[in-house]
């Protein structure tokens, strides 16, 4: 199976082997492999050395039960949870910065010369903030740099859910790890009692991204970007269905 990013996962047995995107930096990938293994909020990985096969990187993984990604089935305070808890871990010495700026211009250029000028106009308009990893006025923790709720899993069901994916886990300010849901609640994609649950479980789990008090003018930035991002992929994708209509909306009402 070839994912959206350029990823190719098979699985065998128990096992998930992953070929990494083309261009992956082997030496990041090992910190974050490293990193993923000493954490209390990641899936471990088998090997934390990828394998080099062709020109390319591959990792090894065990197989968990991936949450379904509806509103409805998503268990948003335990993913706020986690995601509190993986803001609070120590930073490894040598991690990168997380990846989201990187994956957010790899996909705002995916609308460079398509016929989407909604969407080509929202990514034009981003604030500077959105195109760093983080601010000197800002908390820097481990961020997981990908999230949303199909990073959630757990080896059977009534083991505790865990984080997976570490191909953009790096360094930088953890509001990023928020900013899918907040994009989405904002194009009306998330329900308001689940995100409501969500901040406040992640709030209540002492997570540092957020303020006490509102935190829309933080999130704000950020959930701009993600809709921007996930439209853009949309586009590139030739998606034609309610989500991306709604997305196309939000960036519509960005202006």
């Amino acid at each position: 199976m070839q994912t959206r990013s350029g990823a190719e996962i098979v699985v065998e047995g128990d096992v998930v082997c992953k070929l990494h995107r083309p261009g992956t930096d082997p030496r990041a990938l090992a910190v974050r492999l490293r990193a993923a293994g000493e954490s209390d909020a990641l899936l471990s990985p088998i090997d934390t050395v990828p394998e080099q096969v062709g020109t390319r990187w591959r990792t090894r993984w065990p197989r968990v039960e991936v949450v379904v990604p509806q509103p409805e089935y998503v268990p948003w305070a335990d993913a706020a949870r986690l995601l509190a808890g993986l803001h609070r871990e120590p930073i490894a010495r040598r991690m990168p910065p997380h990846g989201w700026p990187q994956r957010l211009r790899r996909t705002a250029s995916y609308v460079r010369d398509a016929d989407a000028v909604t969407v080509r106009r929202a990514a034009a308009e981003l604030p500077a903030e959105v195109w760093r990893a983080g601010s000197p006025d800002r908390p820097s923790t481990l961020v997981h740099g990908d999230w949303h709720p199909g990073q959630l899993g757990r080896r059977s069901n009534f083991a505790p859910w865990t984080l997976f994916d570490v191909d953009d886990l790096g360094a930088g300010d953890p509001v990023w790890d928020l900013a899918r849901p907040a994009g989405f609640w904002a194009a009306g994609l998330l329900p308001d009692d689940a995100w409501a649950v969500f901040t406040d479980a992640y709030r209540d789990a002492g997570g540092p991204a957020l303020p006490d008090t509102d935190p829309w003018p933080v999130l704000e930035p950020f959930a701009r970007a993600a809709v921007v991002h996930a439209a853009a992929a949309g586009v590139a994708h030739r998606d034609e269905d309610e989500t991306q209509a709604a997305l196309v909306a939000c960036c519509r009402r960005m202006r």
